[in-house]
C-alpha cells in the first residue's frame, strides 16, 4: 500500500498520454493542432471550451515537449506524493485551465489571434505548488529563497524568448501557489481536529 501511495501514477501517465499525441501529432500534421490549440475566435466565439484542456497535451517540437515532461515527470512526483494521486491530477488540469484563462484574457485585451499549445502553464503550477507546500504544509523539501529562484528564472526565460504564452505561464503559476494553499489549510484543519478529539 505504501508502494502505491508513493508511486508517481498520475505523473507517469500524463507524461505517456503528452508522448503519445506529440507522436500521432508528428505523423498526422497539423489536424490535432488546429482541433487543440488555444485561441480565443475557437474558445470566446464557437465556444470550444475543450481547448482549454486539449492544448495542454500539445507540443510544437522536440525541444518543447522534453523540457515540459522532464519537469512534469520529476518534479511532479514530489508534489504528488506529498498530496496525494486525487489532489494532484486536480491541481495539475486547475493549473492548466487557470493559465488558458489567463491567457485567454491577455489575448483578447491585446488583440492577439494566435493559439497557443502546450503543458507549461499546468507545469508552472507545480513550481506554484511547491512554494506552497513549503511556505504552508510544514514541509522542508527546499528552501523558499531557492524555489523563488528557480521560479524566477523560470518566467525571466519564458519572457526573455520569442513566441512564450507568458501569461499561461503566470496563471498556472498563480493557480497552482491558491490550490495547493487551500489543500494544506484543509489539511492543517483536519490534523488540528483530530488532535482535539477528546477520549
Amino acid at each position: 500500500m505504501r508502494l502505491q501511495k508513493d508511486t508517481p501514477i498520475v505523473s507517469a501517465v500524463l507524461v505517456a498520454i503528452n508522448v503519445i499525441v506529440f507522436l500521432i501529432c508528428t505523423f498526422t500534421g497539423d489536424m490535432l493542432y488546429n482541433k487543440g490549440r488555444l485561441d480565443i475566435v475557437s474558445v470566446l466565439v464557437q465556444g470550444e471550451y475543450g481547448r482549454l484542456i486539449w492544448s495542454m497535451f500539445l507540443h510544437s517540437g522536440i525541444n518543447h515537449i522534453f523540457n515540459n515532461m522532464v519537469i512534469l515527470f520529476f518534479l511532479g512526483s514530489m508534489i504528488e506524493k506529498e498530496i496525494g494521486h486525487v489532489r494532484y491530477g486536480l491541481l495539475y488540469f486547475g493549473s492548466g485551465i487557470g493559465g488558458g484563462l489567463l491567457s485567454l484574457v491577455y489575448k483578447v485585451q491585446t488583440y492577439n489571434l494566435s493559439g497557443s499549445i502546450g503543458a507549461s502553464g499546468a507545469v508552472f503550477g507545480l513550481d506554484g505548488a511547491l512554494l506552497a507546500i513549503i511556505l504552508f504544509g510544514n514541509r522542508n523539501l527546499a528552501t523558499p529563497f531557492r524555489v523563488v529562484l528557480m521560479i524566477a528564472y523560470s518566467l525571466y526565460s519564458g519572457f526573455a524568448s520569442a513566441n512564450i504564452d507568458n501569461a499561461a505561464h503566470v496563471g498556472g503559476l498563480i493557480t497552482g501557489f491558491l490550490i495547493t494553499f487551500v489543500i494544506c489549510m484543509i489539511d492543517k484543519k483536519v490534523k488540528s481536529e483530530r488532535c482535539n478529539i477528546e477520549y
